[in-house]
């Protein structure tokens, strides 16, 4: 399932992202607040936990999602801003990490570095800013399933539709929220009209 989340704030902000004029750090905090918010809504059904605490009056016990059973997987390098975000958010959580590498022949995707922990039974939570082909993106889920979490989300700034028709097709059991779905791919598969290398530019790395 694919939701494009439509709220002013977030397109405001997607479209910050795509000004030549925002610097590396600006852009990083941009990520943060789109990471955040889209949190919000993707953990809007995640079930409540009573957990008792001190409060400044007394011992009461309130309802928390529960943190220990969130695991945030990263894609590297662009997806660090944005788990940056989340795990402000949820401290307790765990946290993975995978880097791919694209091909830029043939646009297929490489895996050369996995550091994701124990995910059986729990959410899994991928972020990656871009959904170009949508191949790293299935590939980041297949890996993810292989280990057996309980349900696979994942949050994305940006994709095309062709990719995210790939992901659907291959993935159609995850849910996956973005920010914005832009035109199309280009000639040479990067997304139209997009906002340039969201890894580069987040880290001010030259081309």
């Amino acid at each position: 399932m694919i939701t494009e989340l439509t709220h002013p704030v977030i397109k405001t902000l997607i479209n910050q992202l795509r000004e030549t004029k925002t610097d590396a750090l600006r852009f990083r905090h941009i990520v943060h607040e789109i990471a955040r918010l889209m949190a919000y809504e993707a953990l809007s059904s995640e079930p409540l936990k009573e957990r008792e605490i001190e409060t400044w009056n007394s011992q009461r016990v309130f309802e928390f999602i529960d943190e220990e059973n969130l695991l945030f997987v990263s894609i590297l390098r662009a997806g660090l801003p944005m788990i940056e975000s989340v795990t402000a958010l949820f401290p307790k959580a765990s946290s993975g990490f995978l880097a791919m590498r694209r091909d830029e022949k043939t646009h297929q995707s490489v895996i050369y570095y996995d550091r994701i922990p124990e995910c059986r039974g729990k959410t899994v939570i991928l972020l990656d800013p871009m959904v170009a082909t949508g191949g790293s993106l299935c590939d980041a889920i297949s890996v993810i399933k292989n280990k057996e979490p309980e349900k696979i989300i994942s949050l994305n700034l940006i994709g095309s539709p062709e990719g995210l028709d790939v992901v659907d097709h291959k993935h159609p059991d995850i849910h996956l929220y973005i920010a914005q779905i832009d035109e199309k791919l280009d000639s040479n598969m990067f997304i139209y009209p997009g906002l340039g290398d969201a890894g580069d530019r987040s880290y001010n790395t030259p081309e």
